[in-house]
């Protein structure tokens, strides 16, 4: 029985994928036969409150893929750096011969405040890479899913606070809605090539973007020297389902359907994988 996942023949390009995510994703394409094609900034940007990727980490996720029997082609790329973005799926679309998915997973958060106290470069530099960066993304690649001819799959890695108002990040959210509208509007534009374009919008996941010194603080009230552990019953408040956070995993399994044929008339939705968050609902956790 042929296996309907099988992305065998098929080359995938994942943004950010030194960690977390990121990394999930090219894992777990690979693992349904996707050659890889990876990128991450693999460096720190001044407003982001916990540390970020670093060459080692890209390192390992090309050593993860590789085990796996595929091909990867990575690289340090800043998301926000057209100029790099095209030159290297230019590139890795020449070595590995063709693309089919784009993964447009790279983001960040950073202070959490209302909106008025929030710095001109903290709303900027959110912009510049959850939103502007999924653009350029897409500028980068979508020409060759063009010109292949064969269509393909674009998806964009948003978040529920692209969908519902969540007080003091809004500039997280602004740029998750963006994300949401770059990919409806891309849905209905490339929708003739058969080019499917959706988005996916996790609940908390749970990566360093949440489990980090700054932000444990911050979810268990102001605690000093708080772990993760003392942030949980924060995070669990915010679902439904008695968790605190999805994993990386639920994220890619998501990615991996949007990516296979499983989905071929599946273009404009934005999936949620929130674990009851945005329902109506709480279920009282003891």
């Amino acid at each position: 029985m042929s296996n309907p996942l099988d992305l065998t023949g098929k080359v995938a390009f994942v943004t950010g994928a030194a960690r977390g995510q990121g990394r999930s994703h090219a894992i777990k394409l690979a693992e349904q036969g996707a050659d890889i094609l990876a990128i991450d900034i693999c460096k720190q940007i001044d407003t982001v409150p916990y540390p970020m990727s670093t060459p080692a980490d890209l390192d390992e996720t090309v050593r993860l893929v590789r085990e796996t029997g595929r091909r990867i082609v990575a690289g340090r790329v800043d998301v926000r750096d057209l100029g790099g973005l095209k030159t290297f799926v230019d590139q890795g679309v020449k070595e590995l011969g063709r693309l089919d998915v784009v993964v447009a997973n790279a983001g960040t958060v950073n202070d959490i405040a209302p909106m008025w106290e929030i710095s001109e470069e903290q709303f900027q530099d959110q912009l510049d890479t959850n939103l502007t960066g999924v653009w350029k993304t897409v500028k980068a690649t979508v020409p060759h899913l063009i010109e292949q001819n064969q269509g393909g799959s674009v998806i964009i890695i948003s978040s529920i606070s692209g969908l519902v108002a969540e007080l003091n990040v809004g500039h997280y959210a602004a740029s998750k809605h963006g994300a949401n509208g770059l990919m409806r509007t891309l849905a209905g534009e490339l929708a003739p090539h058969w080019i499917r374009v959706n988005s996916v919008n996790p609940t908390n996941v749970d990566t360093l973007m949440i489990n980090n010194d700054a932000y444990n603080t911050l979810f268990s009230g102001g605690k000093p020297d708080a772990t993760q552990e003392d942030s949980i019953p924060a995070l669990k408040g915010m679902n439904a389902l008695p968790i605190p956070f999805v994993q990386p995993e639920d994220i890619s399994n998501a990615v991996l359907y949007l990516a296979s044929d499983v989905s071929r008339y599946v273009t404009g939705t934005a999936m949620v994988v929130d674990a009851g968050a945005m329902g109506p609902f709480k279920i009282p956790n003891d």
